[in-house]
C-alpha cells in the first residue's frame, strides 16, 4: 500500500475544510485516511480543548465523505499537539494508504497504526505502560510491513494522562498514581518514549527507576503526546520499505540542542534529498512535506555555555519558551512556519535536544 501525504493549514480552531478539499479534488479518498498528526492553537496543557475541537472536525469530514461507520472513524489515530507558540502555524498532516504502485526496487514510505492494550491511570510512569506501548509498537511495525527496526524513522504516540477522577479510581484499586495531574503529561510522554525505545532495541534493559529519571536512555525516533481524551496509546509508526510504492520517503536525525539547525537538514538528507553542505530553505525545491520535532528546555539551564532563564520564568512556562524558539529555527530552516514542534521530550532524544523527522516527496 502506497502512502499519500497532505499538509493542510487549519484556518480556525475547528476548520477541516482542507481535508474536505483534498478528498473532493481526488488527492485521497476519505476511506483511505489512516492517521492524522497536527498542531492546534491552544495552550498545550491538560485543559487544551482545541485538540478536541480539531479532532471532532476532522472526524466529521471523514464520516461525511466516506463509507466507514462512526465507530470505525472513532478508532482512527489522530494525534493533536496543542500550542502554536511563536511563528508555528496550526496545521494537520494527513496520511492515507492507497493501491498506487511504484518501483518495487526502491524504498518508500510505509505507515502502520496500532492501539495498545488499555493503559490504566496507575500504569502511567511505571513499567506496565512501557511494556504496553512496546507491544503496540510491535503491532504497528507489522501493520507497516517493516521487519527491521533500523527502517523505522518515526513513532508518534498519543497516550492518556491523569485527571482528578482517574487518580481517585487508581487509589480505589489500591494503586496510587506516580504523579499529579499536571506532571502526568510529561510523565506519560516519557514513559511512552521509553516503551518505543525498548520495542526498537534502542534501550535493552529499562528499569522502573529509569522512567523519567535516567535521561541518558532515549529513542531517536519517538515523538510522544498525551491527552485526556483516550485510555490507550494510539501509535502511528513510519519507516521505509522496499516495494511500498508512492512518492514519499522518510528519514531522521537528532537535534543536539535547541540551536542545532544542521540536524534538520541532516534529517532531510536522511530521507533522500541531496543538499549542499551549507543548506538553506531554497535548496529544498518544494520537495519537503514537513518536519516533526521534539524539544525541551535543557534542565541544566544552559545553551552552548550561556545561561538560560526559561526554567526560572514564573510568567511563561518553559515549554512555551522551547516550542517558540525551536519552532522559529525550524521554520527558518525549511522556509515554512507550518512545522510540527512538540515539547515534553523526556526519553525523546538527548537532554536539551530531540528527534527531528523529515518526510520528502521524491516524485513519481
Amino acid at each position: 500500500m502506497a502512502v499519500e501525504v497532505a499538509k493542510l493549514e487549519i484556518k480556525i480552531v475547528n476548520d477541516a475544510s482542507g481535508l474536505a478539499g483534498c478528498i473532493e479534488a481526488g488527492q485521497m479518498e476519505a476511506d483511505e485516511v489512516v492517521a492524522i498528526i497536527g498542531k492546534t492553537e491552544g495552550n498545550g496543557g491538560v485543559n487544551d480543548f482545541t485538540r478536541i475541537l480539531a479532532d471532532e472536525a476532522f472526524r466529521r469530514v471523514l464520516l461525511r465523505h466516506g463509507s466507514r461507520t462512526e465507530d470505525q472513524i472513532r478508532q482512527l489515530p489522530m494525534v493533536w499537539s496543542g500550542g502554536c507558540d511563536g511563528v508555528i502555524t496550526p496545521h494537520a498532516n494527513v496520511f492515507a494508504r492507497n493501491e498506487k504502485t511504484g518501483p518495487s526496487d526502491q524504498s518508500r514510505l510505509s505507515i502502520g497504526v496500532a492501539v495498545s492494550p488499555e493503559i490504566l491511570p496507575e500504569d502511567i510512569g511505571r513499567l506496565a505502560m512501557v511494556e504496553k506501548v512496546a507491544e503496540g509498537v510491535g503491532t504497528a511495525m507489522e501493520d507497516a510491513g517493516i521487519d527491521d527496526p533500523a527502517d523505522v524513522h518515526y513513532v508518534q504516540t498519543k497516550t492518556p494522562l491523569l485527571t482528578i477522577d482517574s487518580i481517585a479510581a487508581a487509589e480505589s484499586r489500591g494503586s496510587g498514581a506516580v504523579c499529579d495531574v499536571h506532571e502526568s503529561m510529561g510523565v506519560s510522554n516519557g514513559t511512552a518514549a521509553l516503551g518505543i525505545a525498548v520495542a526498537l532495541g534502542e534501550v535493552t534493559d529499562a528499569k522502573a527507576e529509569d522512567i523519567c529519571k535516567n535521561l541518558d536512555l532515549y529513542s531517536s525516533v519517538a515523538s510522544c503526546s498525551s491527552g485526556v481524551e483516550l485510555s490507550a496509546a494510539q501509535i502511528i509508526l513510519m519507516g521505509n520499505r522496499e516495494g511500498a510504492g508512492g512518492r514519499y520517503r522518510i528519514g531522521h536525525a537528532v537535534m543536539k540542542d535547541a540551536l542545532d539547525i544542521d540536524s534538520i537538514y541532516d534529517a532531510i538528507r536522511s530521507a533522500g534529498l541531496d543538499l549542499p553542505e551549507r543548506a538553506r530553505a531554497e535548496d529544498l525545491s518544494g520537495r519537503l512535506v514537513n518536519c516533526f520535532i521534539k524539544c525541551e528546555a535543557d534542565r541544566h539551564g544552559r545553551l552552548r555555555g550561556r545561561r538560560q532563564i526559561a526554567l526560572d520564568d514564573s510568567d511563561v512556562h518553559h515549554h512555551r519558551h522551547a516550542k517558540g524558539a525551536v519552532g522559529g529555527i525550524a521554520a527558518a530552516a525549511i522556509g515554512d512556519p507550518a512545522v510540527f514542534v512538540s515539547v515534553d521530550a523526556m526519553h525523546q532524544g538527548p537532554q536539551g535536544g530531540g528527534p527531528v523527522i523529515a518526510i520528502v516527496d521524491l516524485g513519481e
